[in-house]
């Protein structure tokens, strides 16, 4: 007789399965982040020397998470799923555990552990503090668990050891030619605040105030004030001929049309090698001219086939002859920059955003999953983005 699996069991068994891939899923669409992430969780433990390996590992846990969700969803090998479920959960659970102990002790009592506060669990789609990160593995514990216990209510797929084996290798093909896929190029789903269409001026940029000259005349005849602005100045005599004989002037004020409007989000500037930031001027709202922007977050890291592409050095040529603005950014310092431009020639110029290697600010680092990778600006807002492999040509 066949087994039949009790109906609260499956529900339980497909809202679990549904949660580790709708995670594997959202950070298989960037292999990039998480590699990121898990490289943040290495530097916080001591262990910034496996940084060369923190994309494979990346890459491994995405997969492990996916396959376990994929198996538990059509039923493959149950037992020895449902075993991955509970060590892959506690090793977490326990994990997020000790950040949230770790971080609440930061905050509240001044110890320093230098834990990574976004666990990043959900990619970048999605941000959890490390206690919430905690409060949600201790709900999925708990059908973990009972899936585990009940183990054996669940009979397998009806598909031989060979064939559930191959139908768990789908899954596994599935969430690794995704994540190359977007290695190769870009995510899919773009979650950065540099998403097309978003707005660097409202994000980044510091609007300083806005002032407006006034000038004050006194009317000969009856001594009344007139307030005039530099445009009426411009036209006064078409409308008052004998103007400058009927009044005389006292004082200009200069007047605040606009207060100071500050950056959502602050820390990004594009300083050249003498400190002044260009940010303001090349990210602008009444800029006709479109800026083409090559980021390069760290220069030591740069993928140097980039400049052998002939379609970013055609379009570096033509935005030359065409008058468009082409720059590069990085997080290196301008010692890194002046290294860089000797190294491959570079004739445009390239502004650093200097951080904090460990708290940040990381705009740079985040704006592009591809190193170096292009941003087309339009007004201050997004228009488009492109790995270096995928830069379009020019004609």
């Amino acid at each position: 007789m066949k087994q039949k699996e009790p109906i609260w069991i499956m529900i339980l068994r497909v809202a679990l399965a549904a949660v580790f891939l709708y995670s594997g899923f959202i950070k298989g669409i960037d292999p990039i982040g998480f590699g990121i992430k898990i490289d943040e969780y290495f530097i916080s433990f001591g262990l910034g020397i496996l940084h060369p390996i923190a994309l494979f590992c990346a890459v491994i846990a995405i997969t492990m998470e996916f396959v376990l969700g994929f198996m538990l969803l059509f039923r493959i090998k149950v037992k020895l799923t449902s075993l991955g479920y509970l060590l892959f959960m506690s090793f977490f659970f326990l994990l997020t555990l000790w950040l949230a102990v770790a971080e609440h002790l930061e905050v509240n009592y001044g110890y320093n552990f230098g834990v990574v506060k976004d666990c990043g669990c959900f990619g970048a789609a999605i941000e959890l503090s490390n206690l919430e990160t905690f409060l949600k593995n201790v709900v999925i514990m708990i059908p973990t668990i009972i899936i585990f216990v009940k183990r054996k209510q669940i009979p397998d797929i009806r598909l031989t050891e060979l064939g559930q084996w191959c139908f768990a290798c789908v899954g596994g093909m599935a969430i690794i030619i995704l994540q190359l896929y977007c290695y190769l190029h870009l995510p899919i789903i773009d979650y950065s605040d540099w998403k097309k269409g978003a707005d660097l001026v409202e994000l980044y940029i510091e609007q300083p105030e806005k002032k407006e000259m006034v000038f004050v005349y006194r009317n000969n005849k009856d001594s009344s004030m007139l307030s005039l602005t530099a445009d009426e100045m411009g036209a006064i005599t078409d409308t008052k001929p004998k103007f400058y004989d009927e009044y005389e002037y006292v004082d200009r004020i200069d007047k605040v049309v606009a207060p100071a409007d500050t950056a959502e989000i602050d820390g990004f500037n594009m300083l050249d090698a003498n400190g002044k930031d260009h940010a303001p001027g090349l990210i602008d709202r009444n800029s006709l001219t479109p800026l083409y922007l090559l980021v390069m977050h760290n220069l030591d890291e740069v993928n140097g086939k980039a400049f052998d592409n002939e379609n970013l050095q055609n379009l570096i040529k033509k935005s030359t002859e065409n008058d468009m603005n082409f720059v590069g950014i990085t997080n290196s310092s301008q010692e890194k920059i002046d290294q860089f431009i000797a190294r491959y020639n570079i004739t445009y110029p390239i502004y650093t955003n200097p951080i904090d290697p460990i708290k940040g600010p990381f705009m740079v680092r985040d704006a592009i999953r591809s190193n170096p990778g292009l941003l087309l600006i339009e007004r201050g807002f997004v228009k488009e983005k492109w790995n270096w492999r995928d830069v379009p040509m020019v004609q």
